[in-house]
Order: C-alpha cells, then structure tokens, then sequence
C-alpha cells in the first residue's frame, strides 16, 4: 500500500467546516499544462476506468500530490494516508440530463472520517457543463440509493462548477448527482479515494482563538434532520478527528453544542463539571 505524509493545510475552523458539508472545494489549483496533458492521455484512453494513469509521474506529482490537496487530504485522513489505486473517469457527451441523486456503493455512516472520495476537473466545468452537485450535510444521513433516485432538485444544494484544474473532496457517503447540461462536447471528470492508516488526532494547523465549545456547529441551510441533529454531527465528526471520540456525548436538550445565547454559557461540553454521563 503506497502511503503519503506532507505537512497539513487545514485549520480548525476549516476542518470543521469539512464536517459540516461534507466537502472541500480547492479551485483551479492544477497547472494548465497538466490539465491538457491529462486531456490528451484521456483520448487515448476513454475508458471509465484509466488506472494507469496512476503510474505517471507527472500525474502523480501534479495532481495526486498536488500542494494544496494533498495538504487537505493530511488534515482531515492524518499521516502517511493511503494513495489511491483505482481511478474512475465520469466522462459524458454532452448536452445530458441529470443524473438521479445517489450516495456511492460502500458508504459508511457515522462521525468516523477513514477515507475520502475526491474529484478532479481537468477543463473548466460551466453550469452548462453538467458539474457535480452536492447536498450539504448528507454525509450524515443515512438512505438507500434506490430510494433517493425519485428525487428531483433539492433545495440549498451546491454546484460544483469549477474552473479547470479544480479539486474537490467529499466525505465518500454524501448525496450527489451530475447535473443536467446543455453544453456541446465531452465532459471528464476524474475520482479517486485517498485512505487513513492511523489513528485520528487534532495534529492539523491550530488556530489561535478557536475554541470547540463555543465553535458554531450549525450548517446554513436546510439540513433534512430533526433539528438541531446538524450540530450534534457535525461536533461529533469534529471530536472523532480529534482522537476524542470517547469523550463525546450529550446533556441533551438546550444544552451544547444547540446554538442559543446563553447567560453562563453552553452545558454539557465534554470534560467540564457541568457535562453528565448516562
């Protein structure tokens, strides 16, 4: 299993942000000359599956272990992350319509982060260009994919339309689909996991002022769970990543992490006297 370690790029605020969506949009951040390189290899070989590609220094380099992506792939999955081994290309003649919403086979659900499912646009990705969209905060929600297809357009969902060079990581569970396009041509669009191989930490880039009790866990937007759940998971993703799973629980009710403007501030962080256990 090939590893990677780089320094991390990510601070707190960042990571969280991560758990709260469910995704992380790095945009543009491979050269121009690579991505041309890339969509030349992709003619020659337009299967769905171009793994070989994989063994290409130059793709390696500059892509796979691209500065800013493999730096955010260290923040969130840790030291030595696994490398990826397959790669899928999502190429389609457009204009096209909408795919049906779907989560991908192997989904886990849950606070634990072990792997990410990243995409890589090797040429601008318009609207017109069918980008991916994504649903914020679906990571966290469970369901099977052939009971997510009748779904038309969601609401407070996100388009990931990019420029070229563009890297976007996702947490492998969350809702998505390819929108419809009305563009001539091909697009690609490249996937791939990177894994954890260790234990979680909070070993990203610490940010001075971020405080985890008063932090706002809350996602804008319509969530599609029982209120107040957002918070809840995404603290929970949050205290996971940082090695404290087995303190995390709840006082329940107003107490943290619910937002509100508290008079002695939030009950229930975990670790202070005013936290209980069942």
């Amino acid at each position: 299993m090939p590893t990677y370690d780089c320094e991390p790029t990510l601070n707190d605020t960042q990571v969280l942000e991560f758990c709260k969506k469910g995704f992380l949009m790095l945009d543009g951040i491979v050269p121009a000359e690579i991505n041309q390189r890339v969509l030349d290899y992709l003619e020659v070989h337009p299967q769905s599956e171009p793994t070989d590609i994989l063994r290409e220094d130059w793709f390696a380099r500059h892509v796979i272990l691209q500065t800013q992506a493999a730096g955010a792939v260290r923040s969130l999955l840790g030291p030595n992350f696994a490398l990826p081994n397959v790669m899928s290309n999502h190429r389609v003649q457009c204009p096209a319509p909408a795919q049906q919403w779907h989560k991908d086979g192997g989904s886990q659900f849950g606070p634990r982060l072990n792997y990410l499912q990243v995409f890589y646009y090797p040429q601008e990705c318009r609207r017109e260009s069918g980008p991916t969209e994504l649903l914020p905060g679906s990571h966290f929600i469970f369901a099977q994919s052939k009971y997510m297809a009748h779904y038309g357009q969601l609401r407070e969902t996100y388009s990931a339309a990019a420029t070229a060079g563009s890297v976007f990581l996702t947490a492998y569970p969350i809702w998505h689909r390819r929108s419809a396009s009305t563009a001539t041509g091909l697009r690609n669009l490249l996937k791939y996991n990177y894994w954890r191989t260790g234990a979680p930490a909070r070993d990203w880039i610490a940010e001075p002022g971020f405080n985890p009790k008063t932090a706002d866990y809350r996602l804008e937007g319509p969530s599609l769970r029982e209120q107040f759940q957002d918070c809840v998971d995404a603290a929970q993703m949050y205290f996971w990543l940082c090695g404290r799973s087995a303190d995390f629980h709840l006082m329940g009710g107003q107490g943290w992490p619910v937002p509100a403007n508290f008079q002695d501030g939030a009950y229930g962080f975990p670790g202070e006297a005013t936290s209980l256990r069942d």
